[in-house]
């Protein structure tokens, strides 16, 4: 692993994507940053950190043979491997929420972003974007359901220590997915899967309803059985959790 760390920087998955084209940075790179001007969550939503408070880091990890296909099952290794790493610090309530945010007690204490670099029919290799919350005490107003590791634990973490965990738990995960153990994923993942067959509030094109998460295809769309029992999958933004 070769890590390379900034003060700022727009963005550690822009930046880390554009080092990889232009001098052909190694397996496993990591660049991490104290603050980002333009931190991105998924589907251009934006990711706040105060500064030197929490993880803000992209690993690069490229493949000889990961079909676009399998793609569902990087997610899976991605999300299990950071909810691993993170489930030695006891956390509690530690779940997935689909298809990839970490949540504990209900609320997000980290996010990810995946940027898939595609050849033919495969993904040669993926910048995995990482933020997590250690070391923050207080948050905006209009995040209302976020929390950090310091407002659990009350105390303070080392965030390289935990960095270099997520790492290898990670490298585990990808392990698997490149032995097409699938199937383990997938269910490894469903298990750790946040309000899996329980009740709750979701709302789809601004109807509220109330549904049941049976679990995920092998495409990675949400299954919901609704109340009327009828059983829909849904794309990710194509249903809201409330």
């Amino acid at each position: 692993m070769k890590l390379v760390k900034l003060n700022a920087i727009n963005s550690t998955n822009t930046y880390l994507k554009q080092l990889a084209k232009e001098i052909g940075t190694s397996n496993w790179t990591v660049v991490s940053a104290e603050f980002q001007t333009y931190g991105r969550g998924q589907v251009q939503t934006k990711w706040m950190s105060d500064k030197g408070k929490n993880l803000i880091f992209s690993i690069l990890i490229k493949f000889e043979a990961l079909k676009i296909k399998n793609q569902f099952y990087l997610n899976c290794a991605i999300s299990l491997g950071i909810f691993e790493a993170l489930k030695k610090y006891s956390l509690p309530q530690l779940k997935i929420k689909w298809p990839n945010d970490i949540m504990a007690v209900n609320k997000k204490i980290g996010g990810v972003l995946i940027e898939n670099s595609l050849m033919n029919d495969s993904i040669y290799q993926t910048v995995v974007g990482i933020g997590l919350n250690i070391n923050q005490e207080l948050f905006s107003e209009d995040l209302p359901k976020v929390i950090s590791m310091i407002n659990l634990l009350n105390k303070e973490f080392d965030r390289d220590e935990i960095l270099f965990q997520i790492v290898a738990s990670i490298k585990v995960q990808i392990k698997l997915l490149e032995e097409n153990k699938f199937e383990l994923l997938h269910r490894n993942y469903e298990q750790q899967l946040f309000k899996k067959d329980k009740a709750y509030m979701f709302e789809e094109n601004g109807i509220k309803f109330l549904g049941k998460i049976l679990g995920v295809t092998n495409q990675g769309l949400l299954i919901i059985e609704k109340e009327n029992q009828i059983i829909k999958e849904y794309n990710f933004k194509e249903v809201k959790f409330l």
